[in-house]
């Protein structure tokens, strides 16, 4: 830590004091000095004391009564105990009153300097997270101020996301790819960064790769000149130029035909487009946030992707976790998203009973936080009173991965298995809405693209 600690010494024989002031003197601390209680109270309350080194037997007050009060009042302090006595109930009662250390006197002074370095390390820590929370909470705010949307969660695998968004919302034109689950918010971490950087007053586009047809690529991305193709009746500005000097985000970047990537990879390099029709280049400056549910890199090895398009657009990598492997998260989504929808619909919710939320968290939700909200949602519309019940999300009872339901057959049980899960959950929704893919999705909480590839997957078409 580079800034200079301050240490109270409280302690009422004078020759103690002076010897561990003198002592820590040496070391680039400063120090304070107090005889008693009184007069350490006031230093702590006109400097900012770090560590307090304090005795137990003092005028005025016991050191467990002084400990006790500095905690209080100033909870960032650190305390170290020394005692002519080694009391194992004042040990233990000091420790719990949240005493860093504890030392039986006579003591070595160079063991006390230990202390207050393995104390410094604590400090420092907690410091590091205090900040991480700050810079959590205010970028929070930020994207509720600008996208009406925040990341809600209390893991650490949330605060680790935040902060990469922050680290790297700093950066000018760093490539971006964005990696989890169908589900998991890629797109509002994308939107975040553009929000969170000096580019957030450009445009921020969003781009479905999937949803683009192979013929009609090099249009949309780079535009077309009037007459350039049949059909083409007018000028037409590309996405890039549409972007320009904003963010261009790329939603499943993974379906790009292999034909389309080196004229992608061309225009990440060179920083120029042409339209259809024209041979003009012209400059562009955009960021590129992509995003993909599946192993780019392993795609990259079996030959499905670009090597270089890889590496060209990961040269940052921010991975959100699917909601099963963070589920602490869920109570607070369900908050989040029973208030929303409470709000939105004008009804009124009592507090869910703690078997709502030990419900919830039980499933491990395949299409992630849309799953979760779809759910919610769909739990407001068919409760008619204020309490939600178990019942009221009888949607994800035969759904639940590796349960048997009152209404499931028990030789239909196929274990642990996701993939099989997933299968399931889509025969299901197909057979409900009439083999109707758009009403299946809807379903299921993913869009009709995610849908299909999921079919292709499982050979379900």
């Amino acid at each position: 830590m580079n800034e200079c600690l301050n240490i109270l010494v409280l302690d009422d024989e004078p020759r103690v004091r002076n010897e561990i002031e003198e002592f820590l003197s040496r070391k680039d601390y400063r120090i304070y000095i107090a005889a008693r209680p009184s007069e350490a109270f006031e230093i702590a309350e006109e400097k900012h004391v770090d560590i307090v080194i304090l005795d137990i037997k003092l005028p005025e007050m016991d050191g467990l009564q002084v400990l006790k009060k500095l905690k209080e009042k100033h909870t960032e302090l650190e305390v170290i105990m020394i005692s002519g006595h080694g009391d194992m109930n004042s040990v233990i009662e000091a420790m719990r009153l949240g005493a860093a250390d504890f030392f039986q006197k006579p003591f070595r002074l160079f063991e006390i300097n230990g202390s207050i370095e393995r104390t410094k390390r604590y400090i420092r820590l907690q410091k590091k997270i205090k900040e991480v929370e700050q810079n959590f909470s205010l970028v929070c705010k930020d994207l509720k101020e600008n996208i009406g949307h925040q990341l809600i969660g209390k893991s650490k695998a949330i605060n680790q996301v935040m902060e990469l968004m922050s680290m790297v919302a700093k950066t000018d034109d760093t490539s971006i790819l964005i990696t989890g689950e169908s589900g998991t918010g890629k797109e509002l971490v994308a939107r975040g960064i553009h929000y969170l950087s000096r580019r957030h007053k450009q445009y921020f586009h969003s781009v479905n790769c999937s949803a683009v047809p192979e013929s009609l690529f090099e249009s949309e991305f780079f535009g077309h000149k009037k007459g350039a193709f049949t059909g083409a009746s007018e000028e037409k500005a590309g996405w890039f130029e549409i972007a320009n000097k904003g963010t261009l985000f790329l939603d499943e970047i993974s379906d790009m035909p292999m034909s389309q990537q080196a004229k992608l990879l061309r225009v990440l390099e060179e920083k120029k487009v042409s339209k259809v029709g024209t041979h003009q280049l012209t400059d562009v400056d955009v960021r590129v946030i992509a995003a993909s549910n599946r192993n780019l890199e392993k795609f990259s090895n079996e030959n499905k992707f670009r090597l270089d398009l890889y590496h060209r657009l990961s040269s940052f990598i921010i991975h959100i976790p699917p909601l099963r492997q963070r589920k602490e998260d869920i109570p607070v989504l369900l908050d989040h998203f029973l208030e929303t929808f409470s709000r939105k619909m004008g009804k009124p919710l009592q507090k869910p009973d703690q078997g709502i939320y030990d419900y919830m968290m039980a499933y491990d939700y395949p299409g992630n936080i849309r799953e979760l909200r779809n759910i919610i949602e769909r739990a407001l519309i068919v409760c008619e009173g204020n309490k939600l019940r178990t019942q009221h999300f009888q949607l994800i009872t035969s759904q639940r991965p590796g349960t048997v339901s009152k209404d499931t057959p028990k030789e239909d049980f196929q274990g642990f298995n996701l993939e099989e899960a997933e299968k399931r959950l889509i025969n299901k929704a197909l057979k409900e809405t009439g083999n109707n893919k758009s009403r299946a999705a809807e379903l299921l909480g993913i869009t009709w693209q995610s849908l299909d590839r999921r079919m292709k997957k499982f050979g379900l078409e």
